[in-house]
């Protein structure tokens, strides 16, 4: 059984603490374990507490009044939830919904405070990833203005792909039309049959384990 200061170590967002601030974020922090589909934070509501994925995957969702989601981004281990909140006081601006079990640490708002003043490289790791969450909103936003719809998906396929080791771009997680469809803005009717047409056209080619080869001249429809 690992540690709380052990599992910091492992977390980027502290990774710059000395091990006297490590050890007193680390008597703060509790550990929690979230089921498949469960949601971690709700739109519209406090929870009071900053969220860092230690394993597993979420998905961060907006819902209008119609309930019409939008998937915003997908969170990985290292990734964080709820500083926003925390900084402004305000309630979440997205829900975010566990993909598969997922461990996360928890820090209360108030050891959240605290450190913040006493440990500034937390606050520069805290902004850096506000400026980076920044610029891939007006990515998205770019895109949803300026592309197609085959631009969109493409993007969205280049965005999850990673390098296999053997000199393939490869989207590892198996991606359903709807939720493809819910992050490009489009419906899942017309992104079936934008993938159909990408897969005949040999942009794309879907694994019997539903990962996806991806050609690198997709990049070409963005």
């Amino acid at each position: 059984m690992l540690s709380n200061l052990d599992l910091l170590r492992r977390v980027p967002l502290f990774s710059a603490l000395t091990p006297t601030q490590a050890a007193s974020i680390a008597d703060a922090i509790i550990k929690k374990r979230f089921k498949r589909a469960e949601m971690v934070v709700e739109q519209g509501k406090k929870s009071n507490a900053l969220y860092i994925i230690l394993t597993g995957r979420a998905r961060v969702m907006n819902t209008d009044s119609r309930g019409r989601e939008v998937i915003l981004a997908t969170l990985q281990p290292g990734d964080y939830i709820g500083e926003m909140s925390l900084i402004d006081d305000e309630p979440h601006s997205a829900t975010v919904r566990t993909e598969v079990q997922t461990d996360v640490l928890m820090l209360g708002r108030e050891a959240f405070s605290k450190c913040l003043p006493e440990n500034s490289s937390m606050s520069s790791n805290i902004m850096r990833g506000l400026v980076k969450r920044l610029r891939s909103a007006d990515d998205k936003i770019k895109s949803l203005a300026l592309l197609d719809v085959y631009g969109r998906v493409a993007r969205a396929l280049l965005e999850f792909a990673v390098d296999d080791g053997a000199g393939n771009l490869k989207v590892r997680d198996k991606i359903s039309r709807q939720d493809l469809a819910k992050m490009v803005g489009a419906s899942r009717e017309m992104v079936s049959r934008v993938m159909k047409d990408l897969e005949g056209r040999g942009f794309v080619q879907t694994q019997a384990d539903g990962s996806m080869i991806v050609k690198e001249r997709l990049s070409s429809l963005t």
